[in-house]
């Protein structure tokens, strides 16, 4: 982040994320170029599903006879809470930075799937509403992609 072009200066955000990247992007005008400000990776949302859990789900005694279970199905998704504890860490950010009064507002680009944890996240992390939603995958995709995307959603939006 370039500190002099930063200090002093609200600036628009934009989030766009998915379970294992975000990318923060910033405007000085609702309408100007997307700059990157900062990436975040979320490494573990690679890694395999058994290389995540510690250890098996225990065993139990059925309440009537003599038959055991197992109760790997009650552990939760190791993706699914890794990918929670990414967008409370976004969340954060974000919050951070309004708070900071170096975020004036802020747009959210999500993958669908990823899209509810981060809301859940930003109400609980400090009660952040971003001014414009999109859900739509595309972390990957470069900054011009992103301006058309948002300009689109701002005009169909009255924004």
């Amino acid at each position: 982040m370039d500190t002099a072009t930063s200090l002093g200066k609200k600036r628009f955000w934009v989030v766009v994320a998915d379970e294992a990247k975000a990318i923060v992007y910033t405007q000085e005008t609702k309408s100007g170029p997307l700059e990157r400000l900062l990436a975040l990776d979320n490494d573990s949302e690679r890694k395999k599903t058994a290389s995540l859990i510690a250890d098996r789900g225990g065993r139990s005694f059925d309440s009537h006879g003599k038959h055991r279970h197992t109760l790997a199905r009650e552990k939760a998704d190791p993706h699914r809470h890794i990918a929670m504890q990414f967008a409370k860490n976004i969340a954060e950010r974000v919050t951070g930075a309004i708070q900071s009064g170096e975020c004036r507002e802020f747009s959210l680009v999500a993958a669908p799937r990823f899209l509810g944890m981060l809301r859940d996240a930003l109400a609980v992390a400090g009660n952040a509403d971003p001014v414009l939603t999109i859900d739509k995958e595309v972390v990957s995709q470069e900054a011009i992609v992103i301006e058309k995307l948002l300009a689109a959603e701002r005009q169909r939006a009255h924004l």
